[in-house]
């Protein structure tokens, strides 16, 4: 009877033990984004941590820390380098400087419309360009369409002679540096937290991106005409700090994997809904959108920015293979 006493307490001492440990292990991953927490990527992430939650017995979830509230995306890159945090998301312009491979689908007017997007880079194109950066610190997860972007100022664009000569705020990119020089613009590269002061204030006479970044980020306010350049549809990408990653399982780094699979539809009607509605938001505002824009001119003059970043065979061959998407 002791002795079924004891193995039965032994049993119960285990299970507490193993109880108590697993509540040890439990943690949510720290995600950055510079955006609101009701935008389609922070909303997404937050999507991919329930899913995890789930699949992991509420071992592991994420917690997303949007509004650059960890600092900007650059700070978050070196961040999620050192492990100092475990997750971002951010315009993959952030890893031009870092991995040659994410400026290729940021070449201007590489993306016929949003299908052939979508088809590229859920295709081997995008598989290349996510390994690619395991050997740089980083796991790539996702890379999510976050739209066309358009030059949006107080006047409108319709040729390159209208951008001749204009400031405009581009992202920390030598590529975006390249592509706004050959329109003839004068970029200044400015981290997303500062541009509407920087629109406010003149430091720049105009800015770029998508409908959703626009309107929430309040753009519309100091820049009411929004051309449509549609010049870029760069991706955005969810990372994971390499150095946190190899702490998991195998089994716990494909649900993560599986996870940002499975809510890219999720993550599509999100965003398709968001660049609607904030279209009609800024609209409303008074803002003026401009579409009878001679694209064929901006065109033209981007064969040196494509050949520039894609000095290497690879990466013209990955160009070519983005091109040959159908």
């Amino acid at each position: 009877m002791q002795k079924k006493l004891k193995k039965i307490l032994g049993v119960v001492l285990a299970s507490a033990f193993a109880m108590g440990a697993a509540q040890v292990q439990a943690r949510d991953f720290r995600s950055a984004d510079v955006h609101p927490q009701d935008y389609p990527t922070v909303m997404t992430v937050k999507k991919i941590g329930e899913i995890v939650s789930q699949k992991t017995n509420g071992k592991y979830n994420i917690k997303v820390f949007g509004n650059s509230s960890l600092g900007s995306e650059k700070d978050t890159v070196e961040q999620v380098k050192i492990g100092a945090l475990d997750m971002v998301r951010v315009s993959t312009a952030a890893f031009h400087g870092i991995i040659p491979e994410t400026m290729v689908p940021s070449f201007p007017f590489i993306f016929r419309d949003i299908t052939h997007f979508r088809h590229a880079m859920s295709g081997p194109a995008g598989d290349k360009i996510l390994a690619a950066f395991e050997k740089h610190g980083f796991i790539g997860l996702a890379l999510w369409e976050s739209g066309a972007r358009s030059i949006y100022s107080k006047k409108p664009v319709r040729n390159l002679a209208d951008v001749k000569g204009m400031k405009i705020r581009v992202q920390q990119s030598d590529l975006w540096v390249s592509l706004a020089q050959a329109m003839g613009a004068n970029p200044t590269p400015i981290p997303m937290a500062e541009v509407y002061t920087a629109l406010k204030t003149g430091l720049v006479d105009a800015a770029e991106n998508n409908y959703p970044s626009y309107e929430t980020a309040k753009h519309f306010e100091a820049a009411p005409i929004y051309s449509e350049t549609q010049h870029v549809m760069s991706p955005e990408v969810l990372v994971f700090s390499k150095k946190v990653w190899d702490t998991l399982t195998k089994e716990e780094q494909q649900i993560i994997r599986d996870a940002a699979k499975e809510t890219v539809p999720y993550y599509i009607d999100l965003w398709t809904k968001k660049e609607q509605v904030s279209k009609e938001i800024t609209m409303k505002a008074g803002a003026q959108y401009i579409t009878d824009v001679n694209k064929a001119e901006f065109v033209a003059v981007m064969k040196p920015v494509w050949d520039k970043f894609s000095p290497t065979p690879e990466l013209k061959a990955l160009a070519q293979e983005i091109v040959n998407t159908k």
